[in-house]
């Protein structure tokens, strides 16, 4: 895994079974970096939805943003399955890129 400038489709969640945030960006670590810090005021933000339990990485912003369009489409149990299919802990996948714990 690249860990800077690579397009990428992500999951955040609020916890395991909880509210699930779909997002895009050509800088994981720096994106990891903002909804953890609430850098934002929004969705995110407001829903302590801080958690990266799924991502997908493109070889083009284009291919990743429709990927993002797409999965935005899909009813809630899909994208929990798609989730458990490769993080059936639900663990915070930031951590693997070095990110501490979350309280």
């Amino acid at each position: 895994m690249q860990r800077d400038f690579s397009p990428t489709t992500y999951l955040l969640a609020s916890g395991r079974n909880g509210t699930l945030y779909i997002g895009v960006t050509s800088n994981l670590m720096a994106r990891i970096h903002q909804h953890r810090e609430g850098a934002f005021a929004g969705f995110t933000a407001q829903y302590n939805v801080k958690l990266l339990v799924w991502l997908e990485q493109h070889a083009t912003m284009e291919h990743a943003i429709v990927r993002e369009k797409r999965l935005k489409k899909w009813n809630r149990d899909w994208k929990l399955r798609l989730i458990e299919q490769d993080n059936p802990e639900w663990r915070d996948l930031a951590e693997d890129f070095g990110f501490p714990p979350l309280g």
